[in-house]
């Protein structure tokens, strides 16, 4: 078998282009899912049942789903059912968004029932409001509890990414598998694409395990 590298150089900046869309991928699905995490969080405490329930069942469909089946029913039957359909990044987004938010939802919502209720009383007791109360007493401790964990979440997010390639979203993975079709060089894309992941992916795991040390509340 005769290698021939030269192909991962001549494609350097394509392969750059599709890890850029990966990135951004990533930081587009967090910057809407940590709020909407939030969101569902604090529905499926509600201390009203229809509200409680919808959020329950919201959650309970999109974790439990496989992300690759997500996005495939997000690009292929949703435009046949609703006549209406997105370009394929923002299908994808979409489907890494309603998967990640399921998933935050009950990290925050741990985070949330893990501060002692004697708090929450003590800012009542003092005139605050129960919004006053959850913004300047219980959401700021939650937040320090579940950084490590959303830390954790960014890491497997940034390589999960890779599913929407199968909807032709112009990311890493994608990039290099027209690459590979194209010029019929096998296992010298794979490897770059390999490469680039853990050059990529080996700084955030050392940041995760950082921030679990610094953060990480021990009780």
């Amino acid at each position: 078998m005769k290698l021939d590298w030269s192909i991962v150089w001549q494609s350097r900046w394509l392969l750059f282009e599709g890890a850029l869309v990966t990135i951004l991928l990533t930081a587009l699905t967090m910057v809407i899912a940590v709020p909407g995490g939030i969101v569902l969080a604090l529905m499926r405490n509600s201390r009203l049942k229809p509200i409680a329930l919808f959020a329950t069942g919201f959650v309970e469909l999109f974790r439990n789903l496989p992300l690759l089946l997500l996005v495939y029913w997000a690009f292929y039957v949703m435009p046949v059912l609703t006549g209406f359909g997105l370009p394929p990044f923002t299908t994808g987004l979409v489907a890494l968004c309603l998967n990640v938010s399921a998933y935050n939802s009950e990290t925050f919502r741990s985070g949330i029932n893990s501060i002692r209720k004697g708090q929450s009383e003590a800012g009542l007791a003092l005139g605050m409001s129960r919004s006053e109360v959850f913004r300047q007493i219980v959401l700021p401790q939650a937040w320090r509890r579940v950084l490590p964990i959303l830390a954790s979440t960014w890491v497997s997010l940034f390589k999960d990414t890779s599913l929407v390639s199968v909807i032709a979203v112009g990311e890493l993975a994608h990039t290099a598998m027209q690459i590979r079709s194209q010029s019929f060089r096998v296992l010298e894309m794979l490897t770059a694409m390999a490469a680039i992941y853990w050059v990529l992916g080996y700084p955030q795991a050392k940041i995760v395990d950082w921030i679990h040390r610094k953060y990480g509340v021990r009780e």
